[in-house]
């Protein structure tokens, strides 16, 4: 059995208009919800094994975050480049070359592709996934190649306005 959570980089600061989009930073919603998900998942005992995100700032931010709520070992993460304006395909790809050692996977990444994403993945029918959010699908296989489209059922959604 596969596990994988997509999660939505946090919220993002657009007060800086000679920013890039790729080197946006997060908000001060963003610096709050981010360690909010992250305790979230530490209660429930959810310890990925293996974190990938983005390399846009605030996809890393986002993770790097949420990786020390879980305790998980900051320098681990692994960065993907092409998780930043990832599409359904590419995230695939992305998923499909994990090494089958690893059975709990988070990626960390943008929209629209993480809802699309989800949406194929699953028969849950997402609309927009919030920044913060995190979907969790797990999959009767072995290998992550053999994922498909609607292989996976999804076993929780979580966002912070959820809870405010």
């Amino acid at each position: 059995m596969k596990r994988l959570y997509l999660v939505r980089h946090s919220k993002s600061s657009w007060k800086n208009p000679s920013l890039s989009d790729f080197e946006r930073p997060l908000n001060k919603r963003g610096k709050r919800d981010a360690p909010f998900m992250g305790r979230l998942l530490a209660e429930r005992g959810i310890f990925p094994q293996l974190i990938i995100s983005s390399t846009a700032k605030r996809a890393l931010k986002s993770a790097t975050i949420i990786a020390e709520e879980i305790e998980y070992p900051e320098e681990d993460i692994i960065t993907h480049a092409a998780l930043y304006g990832a599409s359904v395909a590419e995230l695939l790809e992305i998923v499909g070359d994990i090494d089958d050692l690893y059975h709990e996977v988070m990626l960390c990444g943008h929209n629209p592709g993480m809802t699309d994403f989800v949406n194929y993945l699953s028969d849950f029918d997402l609309d927009n996934l919030p920044t913060s959010g995190i979907v969790c699908i797990d999959f009767d296989e072995q290998a992550w190649h053999a994922i498909s489209q609607y292989s996976g059922e999804m076993v929780f959604f979580e966002y912070p306005k959820k809870y405010s």
